[in-house]
């Protein structure tokens, strides 16, 4: 028999895996419309927030049974954390990660808990 206390916390888990459930097209619809206003000659004010976001991903989503995304959404953030590292990044590197960030989105928006 469960204890009330575990049944509590679960029931708890499951209104915030919900929740996560609930928002992640927000959420995405978030990451592409910072994606949409990067600038690659002055990337700063929307990288930071397309970073914030990534991380913000990556550290719910597992909790909430969305490991692939989670892991991908990870990848995503070391890397731009990579490009935002240097003062000068080629436009096709943008280009690129930019691709990698739009193929993302759609996949997580078509299952999200498909993405590994």
């Amino acid at each position: 028999m469960a204890h009330p206390a575990d049944q509590h916390f679960f029931a708890r888990l499951a209104a915030l895996n919900e929740k996560f459930a609930d928002g992640l097209p927000a959420t995405l619809d978030r990451l592409a419309g910072l994606a949409a206003e990067l600038d690659k000659e002055a990337p700063a004010p929307a990288a930071a927030e397309l970073q914030a976001v990534l991380h913000t991903i990556a550290g719910s989503a597992a909790t909430f049974g969305f490991r692939g995304l989670g892991q991908q959404a990870r990848t995503l953030e070391q890397r731009l954390r990579v490009l935002t590292t240097f003062d000068a990044v080629a436009a096709a590197d943008w280009d690129g990660w930019l691709g990698e960030l739009a193929c993302f989105v759609r996949e997580a928006r078509r299952d999200p808990k498909a993405l590994g």
